[in-house]
């Protein structure tokens, strides 16, 4: 069969706030611009995962008046704490002694899915054509190496890549300019980069894993407006990390584990270290009695300034987490993504006006670097590099940073990428995780269960293996193959014959929450994130 194609001024691959905020300015701008918007996920919003504490500074911009349009930001910080967590107690720092990053008074806490799909509603009352439940699934260029849009992904393809009888191929979807705004390791992001160099001169990405749960708590055990960050315990001193505790609606806590992706122990577990983080007992008091609600998983990107990648090529640009703009010092990216959304809108609006059509949007990458969005990732350039020396000297000479030199110190510290800080587990001492209860900690499959995760079975496997010999060759031979433990929804298990022998990889691609873990973290490389069908993978709801 032949694809249809359509024609658009603009395409915006990815609704999440990037996204969305790009195709809002461009119909502000224009309002005859024609601009669509396709979202892998099977509505607006169901696959956003944020903690989420949210700083109204580029929302105000794009839409003055969101209040009176009844946006979700209904909650405003009231109180913030910060605890420095043993195994049994922990000590709370005052405010005066907090950095400035860790000041919320001003924020909200939100559900980022919710924000999404207000957004989602105000593009479409402007005239954005949005298409959820399609993937973005290949990139198309001219013979002059530009890209011309994207090739949404085909339906209806068997386990074996033949197409079955309710085969439908892909539509292509045509730009003059195409903006990428897929999150965090974009699976055509990743391509791009690759192919235009846009990572040359750039620090390697570096990354977190964060796993997050709902909860409905009773009510004399919440604080509404109160956010509580820890570091410390689960995590040992040499792993990044921490958790989040945000109180918010009625009687609602979003908690979550954030583990740094550079973490040397193949036997550590992010998911099982956020099981453990809930039986402390300043967050034991807060949830008993209360009921688990919704689960989810998500890679961040953490680099900041040094790794970001060139934002543009020929026909198109990276926006929000695609490239990387979160403020990882500040534990926030959703108003990055708004601002790096507008910045890119602009630049395409003025191009279409001068009646260009397929070239480098250069005004996009200068007008971010004129902008306050620049300045606070230039201020926090240094976080993660320093805290990667280390909980308490990190901690130290972050603070030391960012009270004596404001961020303006005259040194950018340089990155390692993470999946080559992983050791060889012989090296390592295995961690023994407690048994879940079923009452506070839970496993793996009830946790997935409860994300709404669905892909149907007979499609290929969208977890790839560019080598199908390395998982037991290597991953298992040398890391006592550590995808089964980094992977937060069971996707990877090793199996062996009754008598132990003849280990072989499986892969349960239908649990699978899109959080790209092992896209990032595999210690070879070998593992190569893809899209499945459009629609398919997890549904959160007020995550």
């Amino acid at each position: 069969m032949e694809r249809e194609a359509m024609e658009f001024d603009v395409v915006v691959v990815g609704g999440g706030p990037a996204g969305l905020s790009a195709a809002i300015r461009l119909k502000q701008i224009d309002a005859g611009l024609s601009v669509c918007l396709i979202d892998k996920g099977s509505e607006i919003g169901a696959h956003i995962l944020s903690g989420a504490v949210m700083d109204p500074r580029a929302l105000n911009e794009l839409i003055p008046d969101w209040k009176e349009k009844d946006a979700p930001l209904d909650t405003p910080v009231t109180e913030d704490r910060f605890v420095m967590l043993s195994a049994t107690g922990g000590t709370r720092f005052p405010n005066f002694l907090l950095p400035g990053c860790f000041v919320n008074h001003g924020n909200y806490i939100v559900s980022l899915g919710a924000v999404c799909r207000w957004l989602g509603a105000q593009a479409e009352a402007l005239g954005v054509e949005i298409y959820p439940g399609f993937a973005g699934a290949e990139v198309l260029y001219d013979d002059q190496n530009r890209v011309l849009g994207i090739v949404t992904g085909d339906m209806g393809v068997g386990r074996d890549g033949q197409p079955t009888d309710a085969y439908q191929p892909g539509m292509e979807l045509r730009g003059k300019y195409t903006l990428f705004a897929e999150g965090c390791r974009g699976h055509l992001g990743k391509q791009l980069e690759a192919k235009y160099e846009l990572r040359k001169g750039a620090d390697p990405q570096v990354y977190g894993i964060g796993i997050k749960e709902l909860w409905e708590v009773k009510p004399e055990q919440h604080v509404k407006g109160m956010v509580m960050h820890t570091a410390g315990w689960p995590l040992d001193p040499d792993t990044y990390g921490g958790s989040f505790c945000y109180h918010f609606d009625d009687n609602l806590v979003s908690i979550g584990l954030v583990v740094g992706a550079g973490y040397s122990n193949p036997y550590l577990s992010p998911f099982e270290e956020m099981q453990r983080l809930k039986t402390h007992p300043q967050l034991r008091a807060m949830l008993e009695g209360g009921k688990r609600i919704a689960y989810g998983a998500r890679a961040l990107t953490a680099g900041g300034l040094q790794a970001l990648p060139k934002l543009i090529f020929p026909g198109g640009a990276l926006i929000g987490d695609d490239a990387g703009f979160l403020v990882a010092s500040r534990i926030k990216g959703s108003h990055a993504a708004i601002k790096t959304g507008m910045l890119a809108a602009e630049a395409a609006a003025e191009a279409l006006a001068a009646g260009r059509a397929q070239d480098e949007l250069v005004a996009y990458p200068e007008k971010f670097r004129a902008s306050w969005l620049y300045e606070e990732l230039h201020t926090a350039r240094n976080f993660k590099p320093l805290m990667a020396k280390g909980l308490y000297l990190g901690s130290l000479l972050f603070g030391i940073d960012q009270q004596l030199f404001r961020g303006k110190a005259p040194w950018t510290l340089r990155l390692t990428a993470d999946h080559t800080k992983l050791r060889r587990a012989s090296e390592c001492t295995p961690i023994q995780y407690p048994k879940p209860d079923g009452v506070l900690t839970f496993d793996r499959l009830s946790s997935v269960f409860l994300s709404n995760t669905n892909h149907e079975e007979e499609q290929p496997c969208h977890l790839r293996l560019k080598d199908a010999a390395v998982p037991i060759a290597t991953n298992l031979a040398l890391y006592d193959a550590p995808e089964q433990r980094y992977c937060p929804a069971g996707v990877y298990e090793i199996l062996r014959d009754d008598d132990g022998g003849n280990p072989r990889l499986q892969i349960n691609a239908q649990n699978c929450v899109h959080c790209k873990t092992c896209d990032i973290k595999d210690p070879t490389q070998n593992i190569d994130w893809v899209t499945p069908q459009g629609g398919e993978g997890p549904i959160y709801q007020q995550m």
